[in-house]
């Protein structure tokens, strides 16, 4: 791990906007973008992880302020590098997104992608809905895109999934049910040589968050299977969910 950008250091940020990647396609990202420019009704939009910018800059191309938080100085570089990503143009705040402040108020608050899951413990979690709370006008909304979590796929005794394998990589995630922890491991070999890496994440349910969204004073909205506002059923696989702050 790197100490001062957490798990997101140099290396990762240097490979992260991967255009292969699906949700880095136009269709993904302004299905997103249009979620929350509707949201934030004219106002302020805070990103918690505002990593390299892929939701912040063409929500900000929409006429939307936003500032965002992260921890990782090289995520947020690669931002900086891009066209939009001026200081003055998107404002961020390193720190920790569970408990940093920054100035005035904002109609919406997101996070996107399963990076609620980077907070590694339910009290973090917690402070999270607590901070972004106290972040919110009234009447504002916090949206969170996370996966449900996935023990479909763990037959009785296995605590391991793969879920890429190839001739010189392969990846997995590793899951403690007792404590809702999991974590996502790759290994590759290039050149006769070989490197790893593992990243923590916490998964955590629906029902959950909606109790941290109680705790912090906001009341679920709405919980859609994506973007799209899909309806979400049994089967899916993901939620975007909608908290708000009640306006009185």
């Amino acid at each position: 791990m790197d100490d001062e950008d957490g798990y997101f250091g140099d290396r990762i940020a240097a490979t992260y906007d991967d255009p292969t990647d699906d949700m880095f396609q136009p269709h993904a990202v302004n299905t997103a973008v249009d979620f929350l420019a509707g949201l934030a009704r004219g106002g302020r939009a805070l990103e918690l992880g505002i990593g390299t910018g892929r939701i912040a800059l063409p929500l900000s191309e929409r006429g939307v302020p936003v500032h965002g938080i992260d921890m990782s100085r090289a995520m947020v570089a690669r931002l900086r590098a891009k066209p939009g990503g001026d200081p003055e143009s998107i404002g961020v705040t390193i720190g920790d997104f569970a408990t940093t402040k920054v100035d005035g108020t904002f109609s919406v608050a997101y996070l996107v992608f399963n990076t609620i899951m980077n907070l590694t413990t339910q009290r973090a979690q917690v402070d999270c809905f607590r901070n972004v709370a106290a972040h919110l006008s009234p009447g504002g909304t916090f949206v969170i895109e996370v996966m449900v979590p996935e023990l479909r796929k763990l037959p009785a005794g296995q605590s391991v999934v793969p879920f890429h394998v190839s001739p010189t990589r392969w990846a997995f995630d590793s899951y403690d049910i007792a404590t809702q922890s999991v974590s996502s491991n790759y290994v590759s070999v290039e050149d006769g040589r070989g490197a790893s890496r593992s990243i923590p994440f916490r998964y955590v349910w629906p029902a959950e968050l909606d109790l941290m969204a109680q705790l912090a004073g906001l009341r679920l909205r709405e919980r859609w299977e994506g973007w799209a506002r899909e309806p979400f059923t049994s089967d899916s696989g993901k939620h975007v969910s909608v908290w708000e702050k009640p306006a009185g």
